[in-house]
């Protein structure tokens, strides 16, 4: 008996010509990702990639974790590889599943015969094992409809396999699968979360954030390496730029109406930004914001920051409550890290009185005073790389 992991892809199956592609870029991810684990051998038939691992000794409950953050992966179970043996399947079964047979108190079977060579059809191995676990575990009542537990044996082409109900998977497309995109991320609740949706839909992530020293902390810094860290989980690896941003604040203070402050800051943001993600192939830029959650989120205000993208800018959380956002970051385990009370750039200046519904010809002759060309230039020197695993 060998143990291995079954996956199944879901939405891969509707990509038509292209799921081959979809599929090879799942299992190269999926190979990454367990990588630290064991080598792996991977194999596809009719709908489910089969993960075998090379290393007898592997951690398995740390092989369903990692398995379990792999964009892509409709549902996947831990099962055991047999012999295409009758009797072994059921001498087996009930031992391989005895725990879950002893805490459950109903269950059914259930059998998938894709080897039709395989001289017993599914009905008859439901019936055999079912009436096999039923003798070892008297306690058990069979449900068809609602069990607790369902005993799966599949008979495929190399290996009858045994497994109990399936694992729910992280689901969406494999990361990388739909191109490149930067992530703005500062460490507030939002953009993890956004960067997390975004990733699920198969981009693969540049991470951009804006530090003003000494007006921020280095702690803050650690947060959204942090707050990456717990992405990357999903996504892999991330590159994150750091950019130095508190000349252009302060340039911004000395320069420009108060009231317009914020709006100014996130159009300098949009620009570097822009820069940045040309610069890493990313063919667009990814913000947490939400409609009318604070006053630089205003349709009016989301105009004006837009206008100095040269870069589509998409907005995941954009029609979505705080609470629905709250569940996704403890889901993914940022909120943790983002409620820690280290202030971002994006809480400097921030001005009394903020202009909630700014006119763009009011905006543009605002920032008229700026060197804004220099300034991103500069701050374009300046930026810091990090690799975030």
């Amino acid at each position: 008996m060998k143990e291995v992991i079954l996956i199944k892809n879901g939405e891969l199956s509707l990509k038509g010509l292209n799921r081959r592609s979809f599929e090879d870029m799942l299992t190269a991810n999926l190979r990454r990702r367990l990588s630290p684990l064991s080598p792996f051998n991977f194999y596809r038939s009719q709908s489910t990639i089969t993960a075998e691992p090379l290393d007898e000794n592997v951690d398995f409950d740390a092989v369903v974790q990692r398995v379990g953050k792999v964009f892509g992966i409709a549902a996947f179970s831990r099962a055991a590889a047999v012999k295409k043996d009758f009797s072994v399947i059921l001498d087996f079964a009930p031992r391989y599943l005895e725990n879950s047979l002893k805490e459950a108190s109903t269950f059914k079977v259930e059998a998938k015969r894709s080897d039709k060579k395989f001289p017993y059809n599914s009905p008859q191995i439901c019936a055999a094992l079912g009436e096999r676990i039923l003798n070892e575990f008297p306690h058990l009542k069979v449900d068809v409809r609602q069990p607790e537990l369902t005993v799966t044996v599949e008979v495929r082409d190399r290996y009858a396999f045994i497994h109990e109900n399936q694992i729910k998977g992280a689901g969406g497309l494999p990361a990388g699968s739909s191109g490149k995109a930067a992530l703005l991320i500062s460490g507030g609740i939002d953009s993890p979360v956004a960067g997390w949706m975004m990733a699920k839909r198969g981009l693969k992530l540049t991470g951009i954030h804006f530090a003003s020293p000494p007006y921020t902390s280095p702690r803050a810094e650690q947060k959204v390496h942090a707050l990456l860290g717990k992405v990357a989980e999903y996504s892999g690896n991330i590159t994150l730029f750091t950019v130095p941003f508190t000349v252009i604040q302060e340039e911004i203070q000395d320069n420009c109406p108060e009231s317009l402050f914020t709006i100014i800051m996130r159009r300098m943001m949009m620009r570097i930004s822009s820069v940045i993600a040309a610069q890493e192939d990313c063919g667009a830029l990814i913000t947490g914001e939400s409609v009318g959650q604070v006053a630089s989120q205003t349709l009016q205000a989301l105009a004006c920051t837009d206008d100095a993208a040269s870069l589509p800018v998409f907005r995941p959380l954009i029609g979505m409550d705080k609470d629905d956002v709250v569940s996704i970051s403890r889901q993914i385990e940022t909120f943790d890290i983002s409620v820690l009370p280290y202030d971002d750039c994006c809480t400097v200046f921030t001005p009394k009185h903020p202009r909630i519904k700014p006119k763009l010809e009011s905006v543009i002759r605002a920032e008229s005073g700026l060197e804004t060309d220099a300034l991103l230039e500069e701050a374009v020197k300046g930026v810091k790389v990090d690799i975030i695993k």
